[in-house]
């Protein structure tokens, strides 16, 4: 059964960072590309950014470049998510995404998401 558990979500001020962590289980994880999504209140799903099966490559959000990162440590099968500079709007639900297919921003390329874990940036 594969699991992506997410973690490391909170409160934090405006201008504040928090690292997110995904951890997968049940899955050659080595063999999968990972992104991560958010969805706020009342929006839909939004592509942040993914990271090739072998960490050398990533893709942002254009929105979102520079101000997150995306990485990943298949030794111990964890993708992280580094978001500085947070404002009031990245308060969202982060999910971390599973897929056979390479830096896509598109959900319907990710056969597996984790449950989610939910950021609150205060102004």
């Amino acid at each position: 059964q594969v699991q992506l558990v997410e973690s490391g979500g909170g409160l934090v001020q405006a201008g504040g960072s928090l690292r997110l962590s995904c951890a997968a289980s049940g899955l050659t994880y080595s063999r999968y590309a990972m992104g991560w999504f958010r969805q706020a209140p009342g929006k839909k799903h939004e592509f942040v950014a993914a990271i090739s099966w072998s960490g050398g490559s990533t893709y942002y959000a254009d929105s979102m470049k520079g101000q997150f990162t995306i990485s990943r440590d298949n030794a111990k099968n964890t993708v992280y998510l580094q978001m500085t500079s947070l404002k009031p709007e990245d308060t969202a639900v982060y999910y971390c995404a599973a897929s056979i297919r390479s830096n896509s921003r598109y959900e319907g390329d990710y056969s597996y998401w984790g449950q989610g874990t939910q950021v609150t940036v205060s102004s």
